[in-house]
C-alpha cells in the first residue's frame, strides 16, 4: 500500500487564530509531503510492500528506523488533520467523558496531564490519549513514535515537533497546547476512535 498525502478536512486558514495558514502549509503541504515521498520510497523492496499502514508502522518499528519514522509520522499526522477542527474543543461526547471522568477523575485533570505530557516531552515527539486494556491514558512519545507500537490505540495526539507551532507561539510549547487541547480538538472524532478502540 503506497502512501498517499489527504487533503486538509478544511481550509489552510479554518484553525486561525490558534493555527495560521502558513503553519498549515508548511506542515502538511511541504513535511507531511516529505514524509510519503520518503516512506513510499523506503517501502519499495521490502517485506511491508502491500501491509496496512498499521502493519507496516508496528512491523518496521526497531527493525527499519528509516521506514518506521516516516511511515509512523504520516499514520500520526492522518489523525492529527482530522484531531483539529475550526471551532473545535467544548465538551466531550457522553461515552468519552464517562471514561475520561473514570480514568483521570476529571475534564481537567486529563487536560492538565495531557498539557504536561506535550510540555515535558523533549525535543521533537507527540503527546497522546489512547486507550490501553480497556482504559484512557495520556502518555508521550519521542519523533514519530505512537501508542501503537506499545499496544495501546491513540485516540487523540498532539504533535510537539517546532514546525507544529514555532511560526505562531515561537517557544512557547505551553500555550500551543492549551489552545490545541480548548480550541482545536475535534472531540466527535476522538470519540469514534474511543469507540472503536473499545469495542
Amino acid at each position: 500500500m503506497s502512501f498517499t498525502l489527504p487533503d486538509l478536512p478544511y481550509a489552510h486558514d479554518a484553525l486561525q487564530p490558534y493555527m495560521s495558514r502558513e503553519t498549515l502549509e508548511y506542515h502538511h503541504d511541504k513535511h507531511h509531503l516529505a514524509y510519503v515521498n520518503n516512506g513510499n520510497n523506503l517501502l519499495k523492496g521490502t517485506e511491508w510492500e502491500g501491509k496496512s499502514l498499521e502493519e507496516i508502522v508496528v512491523g518496521s518499528y526497531g527493525k527499519n528506523a528509516g521506514l518506521f519514522n516516516n511511515a509512523g509520522q504520516h499514520y500520526n499526522h492522518l489523525h492529527f488533520w482530522k484531531w483539529m477542527k475550526p471551532n473545535g474543543g467544548g465538551s466531550l461526547p457522553g461515552e468519552l467523558e464517562k471514561a475520561v471522568v473514570s480514568a483521570f477523575g476529571s475534564v481537567d485533570k486529563m487536560k492538565e496531564d495531557f498539557i504536561a505530557a506535550g510540555t515535558t516531552q523533549f525535543g521533537s515527539g507527540w503527546a497522546w490519549l489512547a486507550v490501553k486494556d480497556g482504559k484512557v491514558i495520556v502518555s508521550k512519545t519521542p519523533n514519530g513514535e505512537s501508542p501503537l507500537v506499545q499496544g495501546a490505540t491513540p485516540i487523540l495526539g498532539v504533535d510537539v515537533w517546532e514546525h507544529s507551532y514555532y511560526i505562531d507561539y515561537r517557544n512557547r510549547r505551553p500555550d500551543y497546547l492549551k489552545a490545541f487541547i480548548e480550541n482545536m480538538v475535534n472531540w466527535e472524532y476522538v470519540a469514534e476512535r474511543f469507540a472503536a478502540a473499545t469495542k
